[in-house]
Formats: C-alpha cells, structure tokens, sequence
C-alpha cells in the first residue's frame, strides 16, 4: 500500500519524480512475489512514512483539482481518493480471508 500511496497521490497527482517502491520494469510483481518476512516491520514503518508524505501533498488541495496521467486522460484528486479507498478495501478483504482461514472467525 505504501506503493498506492505514493503512485497515486505524489507521483501521479503532484508529478512528484519519484521511483516506484518495490516493483521494477523487469519485475513489475516483485512487491507481491519478492516479500521477505524478515522486512515487514520496514514496510510498515515506510506505509506510515508514506501515508503521511501523501497527507501533505494534498493538503492544500481542492478534491475538484486535476492532472494528466502520461496518456493525457484527466483526472481529479477525488478519483484519487476512490481509486485508493478501493485499494485498500481490496486489500483489507485479503486480509480477513487469510485471517478467517487462521482462526475461522467470521464477520465483524
């Protein structure tokens, strides 16, 4: 998620230059298939790190404020922000599968 957030709202909204985390041109899946266990608690403290890097590059921002993707389609900070609740309701939804397949709890 640290990637979502820093693609989305600093890289494409502000146009920020910035490298992709994790993934590569060669390995654009790596921060699905090269996961180490032993850096989680690293990728946590980025996610913050990044999360709030985000905050501030939108906090002077209208939600009605625009960009241009590289193909020169248009979109606002609001589109931002429902593309990235739906990441992470995506990703919140894998969690709880993997954690109801632990514990065998359902719902809320």
């Amino acid at each position: 998620m640290a990637k979502v957030e820093r693609t989305w709202f600093r890289t494409l909204f502000r146009g920020e230059p910035l490298e992709t985390l994790y993934s590569t041109a060669e390995w654009r899946d790596a921060d699905f298939e090269g996961i180490d266990p032993a850096s989680a608690q690293s990728d946590y403290a980025l996610l913050i790190d990044e999360t709030e890097l985000a905050r501030k590059a939108v906090a002077t921002a209208s939600m009605d404020d625009t960009f241009a993707f590289p193909d020169e389609d248009v979109a606002s900070l609001r589109y931002v922000y429902l593309q990235v609740i739906a990441e992470y309701a995506r990703h919140n939804g894998h969690a709880d599968l993997l954690r109801q397949a632990i514990d065998g709890a359902k719902g809320v």
